[in-house]
């Protein structure tokens, strides 16, 4: 990997064109950074008051809280937000490893499994956790290093044209050939040919983590998005908690754009995408309609691309009758996304047992879901890291959740209180949590999600990482229309800041050999 740790960005400035991105998250932020550091003319459109998307943040009593993302990939040298970062001319915002990455709690277990940075305690801590499971992490180990220095190329997965085809195929090299027998296999079957499908604890270790990462258990999961979710944790890679908040990314990617001549309208909603017909089969994009939500005025903008960073449900939508019927099909077969039900705690620094992880995961009961707050996923804050203030902490606790019961007229509110009630409970397990260290409270439902974030129905997390929508499988960020992109958790390679951050990079790369 020491040949990839300054690996450039292969775009440079071209001639200019009028771009337009739909949504001011990391993915949509981090495009028309780049964009407008190539020299096109880039308006981004936001609906909501803050930028950051799924990773922005609110205030509240001198608390400051992650809306949803909390971990943060690709800070490393030749990792993508580094390298991304260079090429914008930006500085890194300051941020502290995660060690251990997680710790994970399994049911009426009081130690946890504790995911480390350092590869050899990780090691240590595997085979002393399960016993006999060593040949298939070091199998995973394999994977991982071919699927890191493949992406690490920057090839356009899944291609579409003879363009992006090239770019992939410029990419390989002898050692990606591992990864090609297991294309199609899950993690559930890497652990039937090493014997450990029965290994219930590991198993079950695997479903959460691969839940937070992929939407899916280890029965559904992709093996090779898999091998790179659960070994990214590890040095020289790692997971990093920011200083101040998840916010300071997306401030410096604003301060970037708008450098660069980048225009930003807040409090504008893309309502349409305007398509004409021409010589492509299914038309080009030719701009967008736009209502500003502080007058209520509407008007169309024309633009040469119209990058979206929604979810592809809501680009079906934004493009109404002009959407490819193939391409509609194939969306609307899409399995039913996830939800997230948040609940956001504003405590005394006391409430937390010392020498607290930054991160948790738990599970409840080995028999319920992971998810409907049997299990839990809790950020903590950090002494001195800017969300508390002094001699106080943020605990953030997050659990997937279906979409259909937030999105019904009636029984919301009970819904709610009911979920809330029960995670503050579970929490109560591990941190003492009373009258009196409990200064703040509020959640969040999928409905809070899709007022805030505009995703359809509060979706959070992309489509999931099953066999047949991963990498070559998957949502090309190329869509069947001219001249318009998809950006984001919906396409190659997923969620996390990281993973829109590589789409946002394939953009800017295939946009500059159109240009």
């Amino acid at each position: 990997m020491s040949s990839l740790s300054s690996l450039p960005l292969n775009i440079e400035q071209v001639a200019g064109k009028r771009i337009a991105v739909i949504g001011g998250g990391i993915g949509g932020l981090t495009a028309a950074a780049l964009l407008a550091r190539q020299g096109h003319s880039v308006t981004l459109y936001e609906q909501a008051s803050v930028l950051g998307g799924c990773a922005s943040t609110f205030q509240r009593r001198g608390f400051i809280f992650d809306v949803g993302a909390t971990q943060v990939a690709g800070l490393e040298p030749g990792g993508i937000h580094h390298r991304i970062f260079q090429f914008l001319d930006l500085e890194l915002p300051e941020a502290t490893p995660c060690d251990p990455s997680c710790a994970v709690f399994l049911p009426r277990e009081t130690m946890p499994i504790n995911v480390w940075r350092d590869p050899i305690r990780w090691q240590q801590e595997r085979q002393a956790q399960f016993p006999g499971s060593e040949p298939f992490w070091q199998f995973l180990q394999q994977l991982f290093q071919a699927n890191w220095a493949f992406q690490a190329r920057d090839p356009i997965i899944p291609p579409r044209n003879l363009w992006d085809a090239w770019q992939a195929v410029q990419a390989l090299r002898p050692g990606t050939l591992v990864t090609a027998p297991h294309i199609f296999s899950t993690v559930n079957d890497a652990l039937r040919v090493y014997g450990l499908d029965s290994d219930r604890r590991l198993k079950t270790f695997l479903d959460l983590q691969l839940k937070l990462y992929s939407q899916v258990d280890a029965t559904e999961t992709a093996l090779l998005y898999a091998a790179t979710a659960l070994g990214v944790s590890q040095a020289p890679q790692g997971l990093s908690h920011l200083h101040g908040s998840m916010q300071s990314l997306s401030d410096r990617l604003v301060s970037a754009f708008q450098r660069d001549g980048g225009v930003l309208r807040m409090r504008h909603r893309v309502t349409r995408i305007q398509v004409k017909e021409g010589k492509r089969r299914y038309g080009t994009a030719t701009g967008v309609t736009v209502t500003n939500l502080k007058t209520g005025d509407a008007q169309f903008d024309p633009a040469d691309h119209v990058v979206a960073n929604v979810t592809v449900q809501d680009l079906v939508n934004l493009l109404g009758k002009d959407a490819p019927a193939g391409y509609a099909r194939r969306v609307e077969k899409l399995p039913p996304g996830s939800g997230a039900f948040v609940v956001y705690l504003g405590v005394e620094a006391e409430a937390l047992p010392s020498d607290c992880p930054p991160h948790l995961q738990f599970l409840y009961d080995y028999d319920g879901p992971i998810g409907e707050n049997n299990s839990l996923f809790v950020s903590v804050s950090r002494p001195g890291d800017g969300r508390a203030p002094v001699d106080k902490a943020t605990i953030i606790a997050s659990s997937f959740t279906d979409l259909q019961p937030w999105n019904r007229p009636e029984g919301y509110a009970t819904l709610k209180a009911a979920y809330t009630q029960s995670a503050i409970a579970r929490l109560g397990q591990y941190f003492t949590l009373n009258d009196r260290t409990l200064i703040h409270q509020e959640s969040a439902t999928p409905k809070t999600f899709a007022h805030f974030t505009g995703r359809d129905l509060g979706r959070v997390g992309g489509i999931g990482q099953r066999i047949q929508t991963f990498g070559p499988f998957g949502l090309a960020t190329r869509t069947p229309l001219a001249g318009l992109w998809l950006v984001g958790d919906s396409v190659h390679p997923g969620e996390g800041t990281a993973g829109v951050s590589y789409s946002a990079l394939a953009i800017a790369q295939q946009i500059q050999a159109q240009s």
